[in-house]
């Protein structure tokens, strides 16, 4: 979709579907990856399961790379997590990871209905492992602190992400916060290609 596209993940509840919209309520091309490319399946094969679980949760690969190759828009930002991102990942351009502290998260998790992914009890105690562990992510990504407001949040993408086109990433790993960088454990805005659970839930 875009001369440019960008993954945007995160753990459940740092803000993915909510940068989806800003980025879309900009005028900005962005896909909700869990409303539009997320089925229960193999994450290795990619093979339809009819058993519903985090684990299955992934994206439709060749989707994914059919919306990579229709260069319509300047730049495209695919929000959203899969268990299956390391068979696409390199089709991107950049990746973002968004991050909160556990406080936020679990305040964010408190506000859920108990039908949508991340409101039950079982749901929410493996958020908080996976937000513990990371282990769900990326590690090849650009972190950025989604506990600021989310206008600064999509700022901050997007600042990166023209930089990123321009040739101006950062030269060292950051984590990007609202207004200042600091250092952290991630790695910088990666350029793939030379510059030019499923339940009912919308949310993850």
């Amino acid at each position: 979709m875009g001369v440019r596209n960008y993954l945007v993940e995160g753990v459940s509840g740092t803000g993915k579907s909510s940068v989806c919209r800003e980025l879309q309520r900009r005028g900005y091309s962005a896909v909700n990856g869990d409303t539009e490319l997320a089925y229960q399946g193999d994450p290795d094969t990619g093979e339809p399961l009819a058993v519903a679980a985090h684990e299955h949760h992934i994206w439709d690969v060749d989707r994914v790379r059919a919306l990579i190759a229709n260069q319509n828009h300047e730049m495209t930002f695919f929000c959203g997590g899969s268990r299956n991102f390391s068979r696409f990942v390199d089709l991107f351009d950049g990746v973002f990871v968004l991050q909160i502290d556990a406080d936020t998260l679990n305040r964010r998790l408190d506000d859920r209905p108990e039908d949508e992914w991340g409101g039950r009890p079982a749901d929410r105690e493996l958020i908080v492992r996976l937000h513990r562990t990371q282990e769900d992510v990326p590690t090849d990504a650009t972190v950025i602190d989604a506990t600021a407001p989310l206008s600064h949040v999509v700022d901050e993408i997007l600042r990166h992400a023209v930089n990123a086109a321009a040739g101006l990433t950062t030269s060292s790993p950051r984590t990007v916060r609202a207004g200042r960088t600091s250092r952290g454990p991630a790695s910088p805005l990666r350029c793939s290609r030379p510059c030019p659970s499923c339940r009912s839930a919308p949310r993850r």
